[in-house]
């Protein structure tokens, strides 16, 4: 089993910048890939970046350039940097872990709103 419990979520205001930090905690040793989700109110959650085990990063689209994922292995910790945030970054943003044998685990939400 796996814990993910997300932190430093919050409102900032547009062009600003916020870290979400996730740590987990169990099985940690089963981690293969950790990343990041949002789901924004009305809509389907969707992957913002992950990184694998070997720091290899994937962004969506939409944060490319703005968002930085990083991982801390000894800390068992996966980070979220945004800068420029916009309006429609508004969302909860969700921490997942993918074990090696495919299950995928949540955390609990961290909300980031941002104001224009």
């Amino acid at each position: 089993q796996l814990q993910l419990v997300e932190s430093g979520g919050g409102l900032v205001q547009a062009g600003g910048s916020l870290r979400l930090s996730c740590v987990a905690s169990g099985n940690t040793f089963s981690i293969n890939t950790m990343g990041w989700y949002r789901q924004a109110p009305g809509k389907q959650r969707d992957l913002v970046a992950r990184i694998t085990n070997t720091d290899s990063p994937n962004y969506a689209d939409s944060v490319k350039g703005r968002f930085t994922i990083s991982r801390d292995t000894a800390k068992n910790t996966v980070y979220l940097q945004m800068n420029s945030l916009k309006p429609e970054d508004t969302a909860v943003y969700y921490c997942t872990a993918v074990a090696y044998r495919g299950r995928t685990y949540w955390g609990q939400g961290a909300p980031v709103t941002v104001s224009s």
